[in-house]
């Protein structure tokens, strides 16, 4: 069994597994959640592979099963009696029949919109009573997938009155959401295609969900996608990642793992460490495959009705909860004013909110107690500060803090080490929010060679080295930017503290082509939502190579002038 094919890839966009459920009146939630999970990992399975559960709509307000949905992150998706009793199963029982009008719950919820039966019904093991749940794994074919595009508003309680159904659609209350599920209608070659359930309004990756229409910002590029491919040896401003990076001691730290890889990783010596860097119980803190990874976890394993994004930022937090199924709320900061974030602006019914500090791309730095104002009880406060470690001292920095109620803090190790191939990065939060993330990972997230790595870049020599990088990247940037200065056509977000700077100015996505044509990439800033096609990311480089970028920079705008004449 693949990677690719078994659902252990990480993320939402390989999620791939239907997981039935058939259960009796009461059954608990850990017996419904423990047999999922044995299941899954004796079929040697994530639970990331995992889409949908799937039951017959008599269960569907079965607490123990919402439950398992909701820990699980995925929707739940429930079936008239009548549809499963059509569906083959391979091992047909008398007593769900009796009960429900099916012969098997839990291979035929799993089996009604087609695909591979990987795992066959399989009972729970209480001790002392008879099994209470059953569950069955399918590998479901895209082909089967629709999206139903309609709202699915809140309930105030899973317990609520079940929402007039009509005759295209039945709609039942789902861990406090109402999951509109169309009814089922044969296809041509005689199987029903599955519904797809919104716990929001279901979005594609590259769309746009606020007025800048469909489509408007592309949040899966990235600035590697900027110096790839193209034929050419390029100057690299596009990418965040520090040049010159890993230094020779850091390397060999690594290259020593190599002769233990035939064992698995242990993360235990490199949890110790972030934790004591940190001054906290390594309970608070979770090893993750780089700070994207941790997005992922955060919008597939923490619960969220009203998601909310501070935008213009990263685009990987978005992606990432609207690939899980949530309809993404935006606040977009202003240039006018700096790019500065106000409380007040953020809904106060958000339930999950996601900021970056220093921000990417504005590099704009908000003060710690502004931060804190977006803090309250229910709500998970996502605080991205995988740049933090660029700011000289990391003044305003949350990640170590246990005062913030709902605060979950992501660091990389990538940026400042020069470690984007080995990815490596952690969360910080509440020990109930680390182990909810920790399920939704795969068995060993890091490998040997990161986890190495994160252990070394702990250690004081190299909290030493990164202070005096920090340092010099300031230094670095205020030549940068009094450079940029000088340049009429140019205005440049400050004051930045990060190691980029974002630039404003006219037919920006021409002069990124012939800087391209003269040696340097620099960083488009069109898909950041916020922001349009006359802005720039750089990152910042030493001396020499931002003399070098000037003169082009330079030539790029007196030739763009001379054509324009």
């Amino acid at each position: 069994m693949t990677e690719s094919a078994d659902g252990h890839l990480p993320g939402p966009r390989t999620a791939s597994l239907t997981v039935g459920i058939g259960a009796s009146t009461g059954a608990p939630q850990d017996e419904v959640l423990g047999l999922i999970r044995e299941t899954l990992a004796g079929a040697g399975l994530s639970p990331l592979g995992v889409a949908e559960l799937a039951t017959v709509d008599a269960r569907a307000g079965e607490p123990g099963i919402v439950a398992a949905a909701a820990r699980l992150g995925v929707p739940l998706l429930t079936y008239p009696a009548e549809v499963l009793a059509r569906v083959e199963v391979p091992h047909p029982s008398g007593a769900p029949l009796a009960a429900v009008g099916t012969p098997s719950v839990a291979e035929a919820a799993a089996l009604a919109a087609g695909g591979e039966l990987l795992v066959p019904k399989r009972k729970s093991h209480p001790e002392g009573r008879a099994a209470m749940v059953t569950c069955a794994v399918v590998r479901r074919a895209p082909r089967h997938r629709r999206v139903v595009a309609e709202a699915a508003p809140a309930l105030e309680a899973p317990s609520a009155p079940v929402a007039p159904s009509g005759p295209d659609r039945c709609v039942k209350p789902v861990a406090g959401r109402i999951v509109v599920l169309p009814y089922f209608h044969p296809d041509d070659d005689g199987r029903s295609p599955a519904p797809t359930p919104t716990m929001a309004v279901m979005h594609t990756p590259t769309e746009s969900p606020d007025a800048t229409g469909a489509g408007a910002h592309d949040l899966r590029h990235h600035g590697d996608a900027e110096v790839r491919g193209r034929g050419r040896d390029l100057t690299d401003l596009a990418v965040n990642v520090r040049a010159g990076t890993p230094p020779a001691w850091l390397k060999e730290r690594i290259a020593a793992s190599l002769g233990a890889l035939a064992a698995y990783p242990d993360g235990r010596p490199a949890l110790a460490a972030v934790a004591a860097r940190h001054g906290l119980p390594p309970e608070r803190i979770l090893l993750t495959s780089g700070a994207a990874e941790a997005f992922v976890l955060i919008a597939r394993a923490l619960p969220a009705r009203r998601p909310v994004v501070v935008h213009p930022q990263f685009t990987e937090p978005e992606a990432a909860l609207r690939a899980a199924g949530h309809e993404v709320g935006r606040v977009l900061l202003r240039a006018e004013d700096g790019f500065r974030l106000d409380p007040a602006t953020v809904p106060a019914d958000a339930d999950l909110v996601v900021v970056g500090n220093p921000t990417n791309p504005t590099s704009v730095l908000h003060p710690a107690a502004v931060l804190e104002q977006l803090a309250r009880p229910g709500r998970t406060l996502v605080v991205d500060e995988a740049f933090m470690d660029a700011v000289p001292g990391e003044r305003e920095a949350l990640c170590g803090r246990t005062d913030v109620p709902g605060l979950v803090v992501l660091r990389s190790l990538t940026k400042t080490w020069g470690l984007a191939g080995l990815r490596i990065g952690y969360v910080t939060a509440a020990p109930e929010t680390v182990r909810l993330l920790a399920e939704a990972q795969p068995l060993w997230p890091v490998s040997s060679p990161a986890l190495a790595a994160a252990e070394a870049c702990m250690e004081p020599r190299a909290l030493a080295e990164a202070a005096a990088a920090a340092e010099r990247i300031t230094v670095d940037r205020c030549h940068l930017v009094a450079g940029l200065r000088e340049f009429t056509e140019i205005q440049v977000v400050e004051p930045a503290a990060g190691s980029f700077v974002l630039i404003r100015l006219e037919r920006a996505a021409e002069i990124r082509e012939r800087l391209r044509m003269l040696g340097f990439a620099a960083r488009r800033g069109d898909t950041f939502p916020g922001l349009g096609t006359d802005w720039l990311r750089l990152a910042v480089r030493d001396r020499t190579t931002t003399n070098r970028f000037l003169q082009v920079l330079d030539q790029a705008l007196q030739a763009l002038t001379a054509v324009s004449r």
